[in-house]
């Protein structure tokens, strides 16, 4: 299973987005107060648990716990805040996000193919 690094900071964002210019980023932003997070949480833990790609960094920010750091990466990355969310971020920028019920393990294992 890849490693999954809690951005629980500002200073830690901006240090993962600056990272991407080596390896590209993964953030998920996860509501524990939501089932429907919840069920993406679950479908981003199997996706993790089946063979990863390890060229890619994987993060995690809880947006109720550390919703200043889930609001600068929206900002950060001018990418409409929601949760749940997965953004994939290449060179600084985002590539690809998605949200809710279209984040699968599936899609996961076709963007970061």
């Amino acid at each position: 299973m890849a490693n999954v690094t809690e951005l629980t900071t500002i200073d830690q964002l901006n240090e993962a987005i600056d990272h991407t210019a080596q390896k590209p980023l993964l953030v998920f932003k996860h509501s524990t107060r939501c089932p429907i997070s919840a069920g993406a949480y679950q479908q981003f833990q199997s996706y993790l648990g089946s063979e990863p790609n390890e060229d890619v960094d994987y993060s995690l920010i809880y947006v109720v716990e550390n919703r200043d750091v889930s609001l600068a990466a929206a900002d950060a990355l001018d990418v409409q805040h929601q949760s749940p969310q997965v953004i994939l971020i290449k060179d600084g920028k985002p590539v690809w996000d998605t949200s809710h019920s279209s984040i699968t393990a599936n899609a996961l294992r076709e963007v970061l193919a």
